[in-house]
């Protein structure tokens, strides 16, 4: 089966990897809960367009691709809220100061310099895949939604044991939240096409990686049938 990341594998690595048994596929559980990741305007602009246009207001922007996650994650959301599976969304922190703002600005030369636009709404989450009732909200300063939160024990109190993983960036946040995820051993699944990143060498090697030893790269319609075998009772219980 052909992956996204193929066009960037040389002979010498699919060898490598099929040898030494990389790729497993893991599975899903009983009592998934569905993760999505700083999909905020920051990180996907305030409208579909080129990223190199997007990055003009949004810096951190994915552009286009964004949009094209964003409605692969809406199909979710709207799956996930018929079975009763549990969703969090993660988002940085409203409080912009020096102290929870920390070492980004160590790496980008624009973190501290946005525009008025990027300020005003940036850190809001798109009206097409807005949090529904009772869905949570988790700010965090860094990469991983796990990391300086309470996720882990919100998931352990709804007796989750598998995460599905959507959002941004491929390579960032959603690796750093992956690698979290399996470290926790919460079984993982990655959405392919509910995950994006602002460079496409980044994004395909990435899920390469992620595939090959934290998770399992599922399709979206892998992903559907997924979450439609559950059992209203087996959902309920992770409640």
């Amino acid at each position: 089966m052909a992956r996204v990341w193929d066009d960037v594998l040389s002979e010498r690595d699919r060898e490598v990897y099929r040898e030494a048994g990389y790729g497993t596929r893991g599975g899903g559980g009983e009592h998934p809960a569905l993760l999505v990741v700083d999909v905020t305007y920051d990180f996907v602009g305030d409208r579909p367009e080129p990223i190199l246009d997007s990055i003009k207001k949004f810096p951190n922007s994915c552009g286009e691709e964004g949009w094209r996650g964003m409605e692969v994650i809406r199909q979710l959301l709207e799956l996930c809220r018929e079975r009763e599976v549990p969703i969090f969304y993660t988002k940085g922190m409203d409080d912009r100061s020096a102290i929870t703002r920390g070492s980004w600005a160590w790496k980008n030369a624009k973190a501290l310099n946005k525009g008025e636009l990027a300020e005003r709404i940036g850190n809001q989450i798109p009206p097409l895949i807005a949090p529904g009732p009772g869905e949570v909200v988790i700010q965090k300063t860094k990469p991983s939604a796990f990391f300086g939160t309470p996720l882990a024990s919100y998931l352990i109190a709804l007796g989750v044991d598998t995460v599905l993983v959507t959002g941004t960036t491929t390579s960032g946040c959603v690796r750093a939240t992956v690698v979290d995820a399996f470290s926790l051993n919460f079984r993982t699944l990655v959405v392919e096409e509910a995950v994006f990143d602002r460079g496409e060498a980044s994004h395909k090697i990435n899920l390469f990686d992620m595939q090959s030893k934290y998770a399992d790269v599922i399709s979206l319609e892998e992903a559907k049938r997924y979450v439609a075998s559950l059992t209203s009772a087996v959902v309920g219980a992770a409640r």
